[in-house]
């Protein structure tokens, strides 16, 4: 699949304190790429690098497969959207006078309004000055905004955030119905897993500016390792038992954990336990969420 953004140790350090550390981030052609990671762990500021708002250190960014410089920096953005932090927006504008400003900066055709407000839902919103919209509605604005110019690119930083469980869901679905009706590759960075899971193809996941982990998101979910969990009448004798032949088992929170839950493996498990006389009172089968994958791979739980 061909390679929409592509960065080599993209490196930005703040007053001597590093934010984004040697990232090499793939993002293919036509997928939607979750960004995730805790607050504060570099995504921002990756964006930003990015769009040419703030300049790496070292490393260097490829977009388009275009080499990302001063020469060439206004002609790649002309085919990027964005949303990074707030939209920006004139109170004292309608959503529609807000839109054709934004088209004279693009050098896009109006006509254009009418198509963006169609995939945002604003149509019936467009005349309401922006000062009197819902934060959601301020949102779809700013994706509205994003959208002109028909971008093969769209850059979201934290679409969701401040949302309603309402307006999350609204929004997750815009994203996910752009790259079908657009054709464009939409990079999107979360603090939430559950956001991520819902609407990523692909996924980079950045902690404390490194990435820790890049693939398809189906990749991370293989991660998630179906465990067996038992509750026994005996778990010290249970425990004696299954390692004696060799059956990898571990306590915890005073239920046995079976790491392989093969049919074979749980069958001669069970049997082995009960020919050592040990009650099994319960046996369930349990997957890592996707939480415990990122404590496994970070050290710590991520913080909304």
């Amino acid at each position: 699949m061909p390679t929409m953004i592509e960065t080599k140790d993209l490196t930005k350090r703040y007053n001597k304190k590093t934010v984004v550390d040697g990232l090499d981030m793939k993002v293919p052609a036509g997928s939607i790429y979750g960004f995730l990671g805790p607050n504060g762990a570099g995504k921002s500021t990756t964006m930003k690098m990015l769009l040419g708002l703030t300049h790496p250190q070292q490393g260097h960014i490829q977009i388009f497969g275009k080499t990302l410089n001063k020469k060439n920096r206004l002609e790649i953005l002309k085919n990027i959207g964005s949303l990074i932090e707030s939209p920006s927006y004139y109170g004292h504008l309608t959503g529609r006078e807000n839109l054709e400003i934004v088209c004279t900066l693009k050098d896009a055709p109006k006509q254009e309004i009418d198509q963006v407000l169609g995939l945002v839902r604003m149509e019936g919103q467009q005349h309401k000055k922006a000062c009197h919209y819902s934060l959601g509605m301020k949102q779809r604005l700013g994706l509205a905004a994003a959208l002109l110019g028909h971008p093969h690119l769209l850059l979201l930083d934290e679409p969701t955030n401040g949302l309603d469980p309402a307006g999350i869901q609204e929004m997750r679905e815009l994203i996910c119905s752009l790259p079908a009706k657009t054709g464009m590759t939409i990079l999107v960075s979360s603090h939430l897993l559950s956001e991520i899971d819902q609407m990523a193809t692909h996924v980079g996941i950045i902690d404390k500016g490194q990435l820790i982990f890049q693939d398809r998101l189906s990749a991370l979910h293989e991660h998630s390792r179906s465990r067996l969990r038992l509750r026994t009448t005996d778990n010290a004798q249970a425990l004696d038992a299954l390692r004696q032949k060799g059956i990898p088992a571990a306590e915890q929170d005073g239920q046995l954990i079976l790491k392989d839950s093969s049919d074979d493996n749980v069958s001669r498990a069970i049997r082995l336990l009960v020919y050592a006389n040990v009650g099994i009172l319960r046996a369930e089968e349990a997957q890592m969420s996707l939480e415990d994958i990122f404590l496994n791979l970070t050290g710590r739980k991520v913080s909304l």
